[in-house]
This record gives structure tokens, sequence and C-alpha cells, in this order.
């Protein structure tokens, strides 16, 4: 379970979509304040999930081969093969030119709780799902899972809290840099999406057939 936790979580922090959005959040007149509310959004959703998931199992992971840890394992199967076919289509389509959002122009207007939600739209529910999946195997009467799925949590968001913790220590440099590197996502965005989503399936994908035929 742990190290399926931080396979899921490095693809999501490392996700272009989120973060190139973001940096634009920062950019704004208000950015520290909207980012904030971003990332505790983000960070919100991801505990409520797996806080589900844990209500669902009792904090117990199910038998080995019954019906609910079978279902578990087909779940993230069926995951791990929609981000290979997802990933395949978007390696064969065109290439698309991208740019900062519709929205970007009305960034300075916007409030904390439009950035909240906009952290609730990006949020790569597909990874979200094959993580509160993998979360079933947890046994919260151990403190390793009870560390694991902090972790999780805390790892999906990585990218967030540095960058924001980088504009509130050295906003002028913090500015430039992170715009720097908004622009190189963009420029990247395809590859990166096509990249995170064939590895992450493949991954889930060969797991959950070893754990379904062993």
């Amino acid at each position: 379970m742990v190290l399926d936790l931080v396979v899921i979580g490095m693809a999501v922090t490392l996700g272009p979509l989120h973060n190139s959005a973001f940096i634009l959040l920062l950019s704004s007149r208000r950015g520290v304040r909207q980012g904030l509310a971003f990332l505790l959004s983000w960070l919100a959703n991801l505990i409520a999930v797996i806080a589900c998931v844990v209500l669902l199992t009792g904090g117990q992971p199910p038998t080995r081969h019954s019906v609910p840890s079978t279902a578990a394992i087909a779940a993230r199967l069926a995951i791990g093969l929609a981000l290979v076919l997802y990933g395949a289509h978007r390696h064969r389509r065109p290439p698309r030119p991208h740019g900062p959002p519709r929205w970007s122009a009305r960034i300075d207007d916007a409030s904390p709780v439009t950035a909240a939600g906009l952290a609730w739209l990006l949020q790569p529910w597909a990874l979200v799902g094959a993580g509160a999946a993998t979360a079933v195997d947890a046994d919260l009467s151990t403190t390793a899972d009870w560390l694991a799925l902090t972790a999780y949590c805390l790892l999906a968001t990585l990218s967030l809290i540095v960058m924001e913790v980088y504009v509130i220590r050295a906003p002028a440099v913090a500015n430039a840099r992170l715009n720097s590197l908004r622009t190189w996502l963009e420029q990247h965005q395809e590859q990166l999406i096509v990249a995170l989503s064939l590895f992450v399936g493949l991954w889930l994908t060969a797991r959950s057939i070893d754990q379904l035929v062993s």
C-alpha cells in the first residue's frame, strides 16, 4: 500500500494543470491569500476522500480475496487501464497550442472562495480515486498506516506547499521564477500529461493484476 500511495501522490503533485493555475493565482494582486485558499481546499478534498474510505472500512482492511478486497483491486485496475488509454489517446492526437486559461484575465477579481472551488475542479479525480481504492487496505490500528495516509495527503499537496512558502518568503524572486516555470509547464503540458498517465496507469494495472492472480 505504501509504495502505491507514494507513486500516486507523486503523480498528483507533479500534475501540470493545477500547478500552472496555482502559479497564476500566486501572481495575482492577492496571490498569497488566494493561493492559501486553493491549497487548503486541495488538501481538504484529499483528506475528505480518505476519511470517507476509512468510515466505510472502519479502519480495518478487508479480508484478502473477499468481495470488498477484490472490488478495490478491480477499481484500481479499471483506473489504471483508463489512464493508459487516456495517455495513449493524448499521445496520438495532433498537438494543440496551450496558453493561459480564459479565467486568468479576471484572476485579480477572484475571491478566496473562487480559488477554493478551482482547486476542487482541477483535482485529478482519477488519481484521487486510485488513492482512495488503495487506502482501503489501511489498518488504522497501526501507527505506520496512519503515517502513510498522512504522508500521501501531504505528498499530493507538496508542490503547492513549496510554492506558497516560496512566495511568502521571497515574493519578488519567487514570482519571477514561478512564472518561468509556468511557461515551461504550458509548453510541455501535453508531454507531462501523457507521461504521468502512462506511468501511473501501467503501474496500477500491473500491481492490480498481480494482486488479483496471487
